[in-house]
């Protein structure tokens, strides 16, 4: 394996960086989770485009052009080899001081791009179903650290995490500070009521995920209403479906949710449909290479 860090490309053991980078020390950065498929980067420019939107939001410098950082995804899947990958690419503050100043830090931003395969889940969950549950640790304020802003600061998903470990659960539903349904510890979540689509709106503490973005796209399309619309557990629990988006996830259907069973038990129709029209879309949408 071959990872780009600033530049180089290094062999996986010799890919490191300093004990004093802001990254590690405050999770001071911002950072991507990207799929290829095919030799195609689904939806690239789309997650180029949230990273420097992060970045600006806690004011760091990307020393690269949009363009100049699509072409080095493109050279590191490249020198791996691969044709079907998950690409994490990150963008930390860079090396400073043990002090909180970022100014400290300034002009060392930090870009790392790895290129493995990865699967969050097993086939027989995505032919089943989900069984999630809420967990007590709430999602971010967004006065407080936004969870527009795509960070290296994680804890707060972690914690939840492993919540839901704790409860037997692969996933966890996360509210808001107000009770609201927010988004799940690394999914946006959806339901379908009486044929229509429902997800949390943006403002309610949500991650403005790619994959929701590219369901909220083709729901319309294919005749499907959708409403960003703030969401109850006990709408969660009276749904007739209700999945999750993600890109690691993709689309993966929930059957139960705290104790629950939602729907018939068993995935949905439209949750099956919006799942073949995305594996459509990955096949045709991004930024193709050549190996």
């Amino acid at each position: 394996m071959k990872i780009y860090i600033n530049g180089k490309l290094f062999e996986r053991e010799q890919a490191k960086i300093s004990v004093f980078d802001h990254g590690l020390l405050y999770g001071d950065g911002v950072f991507e989770g990207i799929r290829a498929y095919n030799k195609l980067v689904f939806k690239l420019k789309e997650h180029i485009d949230r990273l420097y939107e992060s970045a600006q939001s806690i004011t760091l410098k990307i020393p690269m052009a949009k363009q100049e950082l699509i072409k080095a995804v493109i050279n590191t899947l490249r020198a791996n080899k691969l044709k079907d990958a998950y690409i994490r690419l990150i963008v930390t503050r860079g090396e400073g001081d043990l002090g909180l100043d970022p100014r400290k830090c300034a002009g060392n931003a930090t870009i790392i791009i790895i290129t493995d395969k990865i699967t969050l889940y097993p086939d027989s969950l995505y032919k089943n179903g989900l069984k999630i549950v809420t967990v007590p640790t709430v999602r971010n304020l967004p006065e407080a650290l936004n969870p527009q802003i795509k960070s290296l600061n994680y804890l707060n998903n972690i914690l939840a995490k492993i919540e839901a470990i704790n409860a037997g659960a692969e996933e966890a539903i996360m509210l808001d500070h107000l009770g609201y349904v927010a988004e799940c510890t690394g999914d946006n979540i959806f339901i379908v009521r009486r044929k229509q689509l429902y997800t949390p709106p943006q403002c309610m503490g949500t991650l403005r995920g790619i994959t929701r973005d590219t369901v909220l796209e083709m729901a319309p399309k294919m005749k499907i209403p959708v409403h960003e619309h703030v969401v109850t557990r006990h709408e969660v629990y009276t749904s007739d479906e209700c999945f999750l988006t993600g890109t690691a996830a993709e689309i993966i259907p929930v059957v139960k949710v705290d104790g629950r069973t939602i729907g018939s038990g068993k995935p949905g129709e439209i949750t099956k449909k919006l799942t073949e029209q995305f594996r459509k879309l990955t096949k045709t949408e991004g930024v193709k290479y050549a190996l």
